[in-house]
């Protein structure tokens, strides 16, 4: 039974923390000078390991085996959300390091390109699969300070290098392995999660204008207030969504603006940012036509509410006979320690899986917190999350 080096796994883990260090978690934006210096670190050890090492033209990292033969591809990404956490995504590129290095053959390696979305929806797995059309490059801009994807691309020394794609036939599968980021596993006293669906998202820009006048000389009644349309909007969904959704069901607004925000002007205009997330394409849908629904209802008020949808990822069921492998070793180094489980949260594996089959599995993320610096997993369970995952893909592999 293959055996990995603890050492060297968190060495490589804490070494890949300190680029882009902030506070106990790291601040890697996607083409940010520390994202790229991550990029060219990896890709140093993914050659060190034996690997043929590339930094294709939109940012991804491939360490590819030489030898002939079909391969088990496994990735996750470097880039971080904002003054966030150090183990989202890292961790399951890290895995995919130490499984090649460990089964020393079989094993290609990927880093994506953006899972994050600073420039937009996995633009880097996406281009993998063929899904990432050069109009949408050109048209991509950074969240945050809008820099535009191709002059990003051109600063990392990236711009005019070929975008790597799949190749028919090499890879018999895709596997990754991340952070839980809930508290699942911690609550049942579970150590490993095999995932079984990654749930699809809609999201939406909701639009609010009313007219902007004097807080002190617009009567109540006169009023066309976009702020209060937008709350009572926000409370609607609130007091409806929970009647239609699953106990797994999630929704968010991440965002609220008012203009022109001050204390003595009724605003005039008003956004919200609001998503919605779920692993069937069924419970999706009826949520669509609620928040239409509900959206239609607040245009009866003072205000007129428009409702732009912004993007949608489908819900993506992750491939039954990986998931099998992975509880198969589950089951030997942490018996009646495991589970299997949705991820609420997106990844690339959903953009995979729908060349290859594709699986995913979870490690404990402390009191569930995930995007916020303070993410963390222990030393234990990130080395038997590693172990469990490099027989899983030994398994797959016939090695």
């Amino acid at each position: 039974m293959p055996q990995i080096n603890a050492e060297r796994l968190l060495g490589d883990l804490y070494a890949l923390r300190k680029i882009g260090t902030y506070k106990s978690g790291v601040h890697r934006p996607a083409l940010s000078p520390e994202d790229i210096e991550s990029r060219h670190w990896l890709a140093k050890r993914l050659t060190e390991a034996g690997l043929t090492a590339e930094i294709d033209g939109i940012a991804n990292v491939f360490g590819r085996d030489p030898a002939p033969g079909r391969k088990l591809l496994i990735g996750s990404h470097l880039e971080t959300q904002p003054h966030s956490g150090w183990l989202d995504g890292a961790m399951g590129v890290i895995y995919g390091l130490e499984a090649a290095r460990v089964l020393g053959g079989g094993i290609d390696v990927a880093a994506w390109f953006d899972e994050e979305g600073w420039f937009g929806s996995f633009p880097g797995s996406r281009s993998f699969c063929g899904g990432l059309p050069e109009v949408e490059i050109d048209s991509s801009r950074r969240r945050g300070d809008g820099v535009p994807l191709r002059d990003a691309l051109d600063q990392a020394g990236l711009s005019g290098r070929t975008r790597v794609r799949a190749e028919a036939g090499r890879h018999l599968g895709y596997l990754e392995a991340h952070i839980e980021q809930g508290a699942e596993l911690e609550l049942s006293g579970d150590r490993i999660g095999i995932v079984t669906a990654i749930v699809g998202s809609h999201r939406f820009r909701i639009e609010f204008e009313g007219a902007q006048n004097h807080a002190g000389t617009t009567r109540m009644t006169r009023r066309k207030d976009a702020g209060v349309a937008l709350v009572q909007l926000a409370a609607a969904i609130d007091d409806r969504f929970p009647a239609i959704a699953h106990e797994r069901t999630v929704w968010t607004t991440g965002s609220i603006a008012l203009d022109p925000g001050s204390p003595s002007i009724v605003p005039g205009k008003a956004e919200m940012v609001f998503q919605f997330r779920d692993t069937e394409p069924a419970m999706l849908a009826a949520l669509d036509r609620e928040l239409e629904a509900l959206v239609a209802s607040a245009n009866s008020g003072p205000c007129r509410v428009s409702l732009v949808r912004t993007g949608t990822t489908s819900p993506a069921a992750m491939d039954p006979g990986f998931q099998d492998a992975l509880e198969a070793s589950a089951a030997r180094h942490a018996p009646g320690k495991f589970q299997r489980m949705p991820s609420g949260a997106g990844h690339d594996a959903q953009i995979l899986s729908t060349i290859m089959p594709s699986a995913m599995m979870f490690v404990p993320s402390i009191g569930g917190i995930s995007h916020h610096f303070t993410e963390d997993t222990s030393d234990a369970d990130l080395v038997l999350g590693c172990q469990v995952f490099v027989d899983a893909a030994a398994a797959l592999l016939g090695t």
